[in-house]
């Protein structure tokens, strides 16, 4: 944050402080969970852009992206396709899933692989496809 204000770059600074916030805001009610806050406030970016466009903003939803790409330089790389679809099959084969209403447990053994390098939505999307629903 202090390299973004010596640069006299406001919108990274602004960014960088309100996650700064939402780290220390998190570490005081105990969760020391710094990806999980960076996850989430990246995807309420993403959520507040979309709204934006639907409502009309497009220079508002531009600046909420620009955040999101901002906070996407601090989180670990995204699993590829390839390898999120080894872990899907992986996590049926240990719950023994057959039909989509087994959905439920692949899904936790998957996110609990994943380890937050996917997207809940494209995990989800993996395995219902994979469990055929």
């Amino acid at each position: 944050m202090t390299g973004a204000m010596k640069a006299r770059e406001r919108e990274r600074a602004g960014a960088l402080r309100l996650v700064l916030s939402e780290l220390q805001k998190a570490a005081k009610e105990g969760d020391g969970d710094e990806l999980a806050v960076l996850r989430r406030e990246r995807k309420r970016r993403l959520e507040a852009a979309a709204q934006f466009r639907d409502g009309g903003r497009p220079e508002l939803a531009s600046q909420e992206e620009a955040e999101a790409r901002m906070i996407e330089h601090y989180l670990p790389a995204e699993l590829s396709d390839d390898e999120l679809d080894r872990i899907v099959m992986d996590a049926i084969e240990q719950t023994q899933a057959t039909s989509p209403r087994d959905m439920g447990a692949v899904m936790k053994a998957a996110m609990a692989k994943a380890a937050g390098r996917a997207d809940g939505k494209r995990i989800s999307a993996s395995v219902r496809e994979a469990l055929g629903g």
